[in-house]
């Protein structure tokens, strides 16, 4: 009897751990897609990604590109202080967008033209991304608010 429970509690650790080891790998394939990291202006231009694929691009809207043209485009360079890549936007801007400040997009690289989808904003007056701050330091761009 002690054997079988004992053979019985292996099978159940068994399955256990492949089930886990199943759900895992479910979840990793899942998400490979859903993974965009973010890159400066500098990196895309260094290594320009694939054509279609998804990424996030932020730094600083850079001061007198900003233009409003018909409908709900809206064109600008994010620049990080070495590289500058044009942006065009079909949509409504958060409140918080303007030149000069951190954003952050989401979208791909057509020809030189990054067609940003989503475009987000810092959400206060002093946000704005770990990656955009890291990005403007290693450029000696990034000054710390209040200094």
């Amino acid at each position: 009897m002690k054997g079988l429970k004992k053979q019985r509690r292996i099978q159940v650790i068994a399955v256990a751990a492949v089930a886990l080891a199943l759900s895992t790998a479910l979840i990793g394939y899942a998400m490979r897609d859903g993974i965009n990291f973010f890159r400066a202006p500098v990196q895309v231009l260094a290594e320009p990604p694939g054509p279609g694929e998804v990424f996030r691009i932020g730094g600083l809207v850079e001061e007198g590109t900003l233009v409003r043209g018909q409908g709900e485009t809206i064109t600008f360079n994010v620049t990080d202080g070495a590289a500058s890549v044009p942006v065009s936007y079909t949509g409504v801007l958060p409140d918080l967008f303007k030149e000069g400040e951190g954003m952050v997009g989401t979208g791909r690289l057509v020809n030189g033209v990054f067609e940003a989808s989503e475009i987000l904003a810092k959400h206060d007056e002093t946000y704005m991304p770990k990656e955009v701050i890291d990005a403007l330091k290693e450029q000696g761009v990034y000054v710390e608010p209040g200094s």
